[in-house]
């Protein structure tokens, strides 16, 4: 069967239209930069311990509510796949798949909290915890320490879109939109930002993504997340910024709490 190489060409070429239109500079992640924000989280915890503390449960969790296998249980493997962007100790992982398969009878609770910041500032908060009373307590009381309020359920959510980001550095974005057409993975954005490349998908082609890098020889990412993309940023001003820093902070020292998205572009 004949294929005319030409028409596989305008198809490419149009496919990266489409991608880039999506994509545009505006969104740009809008304005977060990955590692800068990997880079925050780290100098704050001494000696990155709280950090790898939480991935310890959230590997445990995934674990004990599926096989502790990361080949048959893809939450277990997006976990680990993230844990493995910020150098987890394979010990870690390790001792809390272990727990997993027996020893631990732990039982954690997957909370999602929404509310307001300074100047209408949006906030979601996802929490593993073994105490559901004392997680709503700390985390209302984050809120209304330092400017906020909490709200309903589904009262922020909606502005915001479930996403997997992965990033990469060694390839260009259209050596990436390639090896994505060739494996026929569709994506929403494909984004260049400092030395690296990062694609945003659907939650559910997250490992496919990630399966055509592999194919392609990558096997270290700098970014691998399933997140919550504000569906649009605000810019407060400055004495609204640095009372929304400390809401932010305050969340994320809590114990339980795994994550902290919110809508505010916080670059400098």
């Amino acid at each position: 069967m004949f294929v005319c190489p030409l028409g596989d060409i305008i198809y490419k070429d149009i496919m990266k239209f489409v991608v880039y239109i999506h994509t545009g500079r505006e969104r740009d992640i809008m304005g977060r930069k990955w590692n800068n924000i990997k880079e925050k989280k780290a100098s704050k915890d001494a000696n990155t311990s709280r950090i790898y503390a939480k991935f310890g449960v959230e590997i445990y969790v995934a674990a004990k509510q599926g096989e502790p296998d990361p080949e048959s249980n893809r939450v277990l493997r997006v976990v680990l796949e993230r844990a493995k962007t910020y150098n987890v100790p394979k010990a870690i992982i390790d001792r809390a798949i272990e727990k997993a398969k027996g020893a631990g009878d732990e039982n954690y609770v997957e909370l999602r909290y929404e509310g307001f910041g300074p100047n209408g500032s949006m906030v979601i908060v996802d929490a593993l915890t073994n105490n559901v009373n004392r997680t709503a307590s700390d985390v209302r009381s984050a809120f209304t320490k330092n400017g906020g309020s909490l709200g309903v359920s589904g009262s922020v959510a909606y502005m915001f879109d479930s996403t997997a980001v992965i990033g990469l550095v060694g390839k260009t974005p259209d050596e990436v939109l390639e090896l994505l057409m060739e494996a026929d993975v569709e994506v929403r954005d494909i984004i260049e930002e400092d030395e690296a490349v990062i694609v945003y998908a659907e939650p559910d082609q997250f490992h496919a993504v990630q399966e055509a890098f592999k194919q392609a020889g990558v096997t270290e990412f700098t970014v691998a997340e399933l997140t919550m993309l504000a569906q649009n940023d605000i810019t407060l001003p400055e004495d609204a910024q640095a009372q929304f820093d400390k809401l932010i902070d305050a969340l994320e020292d809590l114990e339980d709490v795994q994550q902290v998205y919110h809508n505010v572009d916080s670059e400098e």
